[in-house]
């Protein structure tokens, strides 16, 4: 019997065959033909839509690549700069505590103040997060600010 007989006869047929997807499909409603010969028209538009979406894709994943990059990129300079200015800044001007009552943490928090320290009278501590531009808290960040205004604060001597 000739393989374009089988197909007739598979198109007529009330069989199901199973994709390698897990999925059922009844043979008569697919598009069946005779892979040793050339493709019939429908199946070549079947497959230029496949191309063109698998070019779509590849461009949507190199500018996620070229996106990602540059975002790294960005974000790590922010980051280096912040860790620098977080140094030199109780220095500025405008910085409005006593530098000898600053110390220096960096993580999570930047800076603690002892107001009043360098006077042999402080009077509170202020926990310091120095941010800019767009700049958020981070996840521990908040959770020290969370914990400093629910009065969660404690001394303990070890």
């Amino acid at each position: 019997m000739s393989t374009q007989k089988i197909i007739d006869r598979l198109k007529k047929s009330d069989l199901y065959a199973e994709c390698p997807c897990g999925a059922e499909h009844k043979l008569s409603d697919l598009l069946l033909f005779d892979g040793t010969k050339p493709f019939p028209p429908e199946v070549l538009e079947i497959q230029e839509r496949y191309e063109e979406e698998l070019r779509e894709r590849n461009a949507k994943l190199e500018k996620n690549k070229k996106l990602t990059t540059e975002k790294a990129t960005i974000t790590t300079r922010s980051v280096n700069i912040g860790k620098t200015l977080e140094k030199i800044l109780p220095m500025m001007e405008d910085f409005k505590w006593q530098l000898p009552d600053c110390r220096f943490l960096g993580d999570p928090i930047d800076l603690l103040t002892f107001n009043g320290l360098s006077e042999n009278n402080i009077d509170s501590i202020s926990f310091i997060e120095v941010k800019s531009g767009k700049a958020r808290l981070n996840k521990h960040q908040k959770l020290v600010k969370e914990a400093v205004e629910d009065n969660r604060v404690k001394y303990r001597v070890f």
